[in-house]
């Protein structure tokens, strides 16, 4: 080798600079691809997509494969390197000759086979992993036996550390990880698409009592009333189901669907014991019950309505599947925020008036407020945890940066509050009374 003419060692040497370089940046890009795009687009046919899902099945055979060819070349360029050194220095400076082959050869390989090709590997990963694969996939058949020795003597090395290479589980995500996915997806989901996919990963934090209906604000049918008045309220009812009930909503008979009463109210002969036959059964569900799981146990016993129960059995409210639904999607019908100009308007001051009963999730979610979820539900609960007893009417308390004005309490309950947020902080006092 000592005669082979320094033109042809150069030749050499930058066809083993650009081998290293291929090793180099296909180990960057193999790691870098993104394992779940990569995954899809194996499934849609993708053949440069499922050799390279073959190949990064075994990673270990993988960087082993790639280890062996960028060392080969690496080691062989050094020989070289040092051989064109001797040449041009002359067989007196060998030791001069081998350290500026040394230094030079490692700027070269530092800039051109290690920090530029795996620079580009990681920017592009795709763009270089698929055409890579079309050589790694033959050489990993041809350098199968020194590459199965490598591993066997490293494989066994890591055992003795406990560490089994073999045991390669599928990549698997958490539903936060998966939220972190949707949020980083940018544009290419869109906002309101992005939003119905948080929200169905929030149907497991949330359980039937954050969306139903309370027991004071069920609308149903009493059996103890005479008919005349059931007929009316059938008649004008915005509900298509109603719970029939005998006096109290605990001693609750059925569900009745209003379709089926349209015969008889043209007929004018529905009775109590016809509304009780045509009633469906009561659907019960435990308090405590995930909106996800709920959401399934509608889908399984074809039912759309349900009767929510404490442990005592008592009925705490109604829960539907138009309630689950829209806690995905947003609301079918009237939108919070837009009837807060007529049904909740908003005065000169920033007040917005609000029912008592009104949601704070709901009130969250439409006015972008963020009031306190994680103990009460409703807006008369939430001011009455508050204070600790149930308040006259004029009285006035901030919380949560949020100043609440009472207007309205009847029946032991608030009626109506006039509510807004504060900037910044608050000059008034904690609770205060306004006659006072």
């Amino acid at each position: 080798m000592e005669n082979l003419p320094p033109s042809f060692l150069i030749a050499v040497l930058v066809i083993l600079v650009l081998v290293s370089a291929f090793f180099s940046g296909s180990e960057t890009a193999m790691m870098a691809l993104n394992r779940y795009r990569l995954k899809h687009l194996a499934s849609q046919e993708n053949t440069s997509a499922r050799r390279v899902l073959a190949l990064l099945k075994r990673p270990d055979r993988l960087i082993g494969l790639i280890l062996v060819g960028n060392n080969f070349a690496n080691n062989l360029a050094a020989s070289l390197a040092t051989l064109l050194a001797i040449q041009i220095l002359g067989p007196s400076h060998v030791g001069l000759a081998a350290s500026v082959a040394t230094v030079v050869l490692t700027l070269v390989l530092l800039v051109f086979a290690e920090v530029t090709p795996k620079t580009v590997a990681a920017l592009h990963p795709e763009r270089i992993a698929f055409p890579a694969s079309l050589l790694l996939a033959p050489l990993m058949k041809l350098l199968s036996p020194v590459v199965s020795t490598v591993n066997f003597v490293t494989n066994n090395l890591l055992k003795l550390f406990g560490i089994d290479v073999t045991n390669v589980t599928d990549d698997h995500l958490s539903s936060e990880e998966l939220r972190s996915l949707v949020h980083e997806s940018g544009s290419l989901i869109p906002p309101r698409r992005q939003k119905m996919l948080l929200r169905i990963l929030d149907l497991e934090k949330h359980s039937v009592e954050d969306i139903m209906i309370s027991r004071s604000e069920v609308v149903g049918v009493d059996l103890e009333d005479d008919m005349g008045h059931i007929v009316n309220q059938l008649r004008t009812s915005v509900h298509t189901r109603l719970p029939v009930f005998r006096g109290d909503l605990n001693d609750v008979v059925g569900i009745l669907h209003l379709r089926n009463t349209a015969r008889f109210l043209l007929q004018d002969d529905l009775t109590h014991e016809t509304l009780e036959e045509i009633a469906r059964e009561p659907y019960f569900i435990p308090e405590g019950t995930a909106l996800h799981t709920q959401l399934f146990n509608f889908q399984h016993e074809k039912r759309r309505i349900g009767m929510v129960v404490d442990e005592y059995g008592d009925v705490l409210g109604i829960v539907t599947l138009e309630d689950i639904l829209e806690e995905i999607v947003g609301e079918f019908t009237t939108n919070f925020a837009e009837t807060s100009s007529q049904g909740i308007p908003k005065d000169e001051q920033g007040y917005f008036l609000i029912d008592g009963t009104a949601s704070l999730r709901e009130i969250n979610r439409n006015l972008e407020w963020e009031l306190p979820v994680d103990g009460p539900k409703t807006v008369n609960g939430l001011i009455i945890e508050h204070l600790q007893a149930i308040p006259d009417a004029n009285i006035c308390l901030e919380t949560g940066g949020y100043l609440f004005e009472i207007i309205q309490v009847a029946d032991n309950r608030i009626k109506k509050v006039k509510v807004k947020p504060l900037n910044g902080s608050s000059n008034l006092s904690r609770e205060s009374d306004l006659n006072g």
